[in-house]
């Protein structure tokens, strides 16, 4: 077979082979609602003949399960089919891997029926290629059933579609628990369960790989539902991207034409100021590990406002900090700062910040002194703890009643999202897949990235984060764009750091300029 055009994209990579519907000035990743992803498909269909935008879809599925076949070296495959257009793709990508009626390098496909209906041109294609049909539109498993999935080495997730709702259908609860733990599991469209707008966490098949068509949907890239995707894999079936996304992603190599590299003229204060107060008496470290990450991020000057412990350590440290209140282009508040025990200097100053008109970044304690929309740019870096404060403390609400730890884990960015809105801010919620929310008034899609290891979940992550960030702020760009920068940097130096192994956030710290000028040294392969 000829692989159908398509793009793989993974945690760390995104292939240069972009498909039709991808921007040629950027290789960023940008996902479309399901309205938008309907009415470019429906543009295209009304140009074609009845049925070919789903026999494109159909083809590019059967190559990719075919491909995996072949790295596996064949074996029996179940396609699961449901009653909409992704059952009707699954159904003729059967057709497809079959072969020839006889052929015996086909593949032993047996079509599951799982819905309420069938796509009826779909199932009689199947069947002219002696697909073996099974159903289970209801009730309990039969032990025919039982049996194929136990025996199944690819299993075609076919069930549920864009247009389906969060979760599984009532009969289907058990099905993942079904499937051999060591099927590979492709999905169409989206993992079934998975809620298409990516905003919920709900009961969803995990899939090793996801083939989606032309163009990516938020619930391939957003925290609550990426990780039910596996590898995204966007197969070119002709439909042009819309012009608006609802979330965005920067790959590696849009580093190199997004980050503030100076030019021969520029000085230290050019090239940004960041004003710190982080850490304190007995959180030393978060001074240390912040003012670090933004030094080597490359802010032109670093001035520290703190206590006797953090400074004294800083000096040592890092020579380069200068200490005091000062002029700044930008503040950094909060990283290891206990509001009750601050110092009367960091409180007094960082009082005077938020009520002036510089960008700030606040995070952990510094969240605590923010009661109110500013006028100025303002990000907020909370995890989802502190988020869950916030939240509280301004009364937002959740499913039943106020917002509780339930609502934060089962949909962080609807949180966030509130969160942006009551205080007309920036949200960004740490996390495997990193989320940064902006207001619903700014008209900016979401942007999240899932660049570093699951070793960077450990103390002072958060604090290496705030330093890039801030360090970003300083240099002038908006909170949006600092926020997805510094998170895809910090995710690459923890990575980097120790590859493949557990990590410390000073060594991220310290990781993250030769992270910067390895990503600046990334062919630029765009036209």
């Amino acid at each position: 077979m000829t692989p159908a055009p398509s793009v793989a994209v993974d945690r760390q990579t995104v292939s240069s082979n972009l498909p039709t519907g991808y921007s040629k000035e950027s290789t960023m990743i940008r996902a479309y609602g399901v309205p938008e992803v309907r009415a470019a498909e429906d543009a295209v269909r009304a140009d074609l003949p009845d049925g070919e935008l789903m026999q494109r879809a159909a083809a590019g599925l059967a190559d990719v399960a075919a491909a995996r076949l072949d790295e596996e070296g064949g074996g029996r495959v179940v396609v699961l089919a449901g009653s909409g257009d992704n059952g009707g793709d699954a159904l003729y990508a059967a057709a497809r891997l079959t072969g020839d009626p006889g052929d015996p390098g086909g593949a032993e496909v047996t079509a599951l029926l799982v819905g309420s209906r069938t796509h009826e041109a779909a199932l009689a294609a199947a069947e002219e290629a002696e697909v073996e049909v099974l159903e289970w539109r209801s009730g309990t498993v039969s032990s025919d059933v039982r049996e194929v999935l136990a025996e199944a080495e690819l299993v075609v997730d076919g069930i549920l579609g864009i247009g389906g709702r969060p979760g599984l259908p009532e009969h289907l609860r058990d099905l993942p628990d079904l499937i051999a733990e060591d099927a590979m599991v492709l999905a169409v469209d989206l993992p079934s369960g998975a809620d298409p707008a990516g905003e919920v966490r709900s009961d969803a098949i995990y899939a090793d790989e996801t083939v989606t068509f032309s163009l990516a949907k938020p619930v391939h890239l957003m925290p609550a539902t990426e990780q039910a995707v596996g590898l995204l894999t966007v197969v070119d079936i002709g439909v042009p991207e819309p012009e608006t996304a609802r979330v965005q992603r920067y790959s590696h190599l849009d580093v190199a034409g997004a980050w503030p590299v100076p030019a021969p003229g520029d000085d230290k204060y050019s090239r940004g100021v960041l004003g710190v107060i982080t850490g304190g008496e007995h959180y030393t470290g978060a001074a240390l590990m912040s003012v670090t990450a933004a030094v080597t991020a490359g802010v032109g000057m670093v001035r520290y406002v703190g206590p006797e412990a953090p400074t004294d350590l800083l000096r040592r440290a890092v020579p380069e900090a200068l200490f005091g209140p000062g002029r700044v282009q930008a503040w950094l508040i909060g990283s290891g700062l206990d509001v009750d025990d601050a110092s009367p200097q960091q409180l007094s100053t960082a009082r005077e910040a938020l009520a002036s008109d510089l960008p700030i970044l606040l995070d952990a304690g510094g969240l605590d002194l923010l009661e109110r929309p500013r006028s100025a740019p303002t990000l907020l870096t909370p995890h989802l703890g502190e988020l869950l404060r916030l939240a509280s403390r301004l009364d937002i609400q959740g499913q039943a009643g106020v917002v509780s730890a339930a609502d934060v884990q089962r949909a962080p960015t609807v949180v966030a999202q509130q969160v942006a809105d009551r205080l007309q801010c920036t949200v960004l919620v740490k996390g495997a897949v990193t989320a940064v929310v902006p207001p619903t008034s700014s008209g900016l899609p979401v942007h999240t990235q899932a660049d570093g290891p699951a070793w960077l979940a450990t103390a002072g992550s958060g604090d290496v984060l705030g330093g890039v960030c801030g360090a970003l702020l300083a240099a002038g760009l908006d909170p949006l764009r600092a926020g997805a920068l510094g998170a895809l940097v910090h995710g690459v130096a923890g990575d980097r750091a120790n590859p493949g192994g557990p990590v410390r956030a000073m060594d991220v710290a310290h990781e993250v300029g030769r992270t910067v000028a390895h990503l600046l040294q990334v062919p630029d392969l765009r036209p």
